[in-house]
């Protein structure tokens, strides 16, 4: 098991990309790092960022998952490369509980979850591609804070990870700060649109569109 400490991001910009939203920060910090729209929130009131803790996982087998909770602490968000399993259920309401305790701030797996209700009532949020209710295995070694390609998206150990009902957005942890700034610039735009259009402008005055 290959183990690296992830030092914590300054929690005041996480909290504040986050607050902006996954489509901001995606547009602002050069529409890129969208992981695939097929990974859904099971709730999606839900809004998560935080820090990768990354595992890559063999299919239909969880061992490594419990692992890979030891690695994690407060403020991190799980990203399990599953290969998009959808046959097996590798995390559940037993699970969410133990990262709770360990105050992880959600989970991003590529594949399927089960306990979805339970899941939902505990707050902790999760993204999932699908739900299963079928066991897995506890045998086949994974690997732990290595690169992985996640509703494909390559994700860093320490990268951060932003959802919302809207999706998923990864930002390299060496561009928080220019993607908050450019987040904050792009939201006060749109503030200043919506501003525009109440006063009677429209669209495409805005936009420097024609119209036809």
């Amino acid at each position: 098991m290959t183990a690296i400490h992830t030092g914590r991001r300054e929690q005041k910009t996480l909290d504040r990309l986050g607050e902006l939203g996954a489509a901001t920060v995606y547009e602002a910090n050069g529409q890129q790092g969208a992981f695939d729209s097929s990974l859904k929130p099971l709730d999606p009131t839900c809004i998560m960022v935080g820090t990768a803790v990354t595992l890559d996982l063999p299919p239909a087998d969880n061992w490594y998952i419990h692992l890979a909770l030891l690695e994690a602490g407060p403020g991190d968000v799980l990203v399990v490369d599953a290969k998009g399993y959808l046959e097996a259920g590798p995390w559940g309401d037993v699970l969410t509980c133990a990262a709770q305790e360990r105050g992880l701030a959600g989970l991003v797996i590529d594949g399927a979850v089960r306990d979805s209700r339970d899941i939902v009532a505990s707050g902790f949020p999760v993204f999932s591609r699908g739900l299963s209710i079928k066991g897995t295995t506890k045998a086949v070694p994974g690997r732990i804070n290595v690169p992985v390609r996640v509703g494909g998206v390559l994700v860093e150990p320490g990268d951060i990870v932003i959802g919302d009902a809207d999706g998923l957005v990864r930002v390299p942890a060496h561009e928080a700060e220019d993607a908050l700034a450019a987040s904050e610039a792009r939201a006060a735009k749109e503030t200043d649109f919506r501003d525009r259009i109440r006063a009677g402008e429209t669209t495409l005055d805005l936009l420097g569109l024609p119209c036809p």
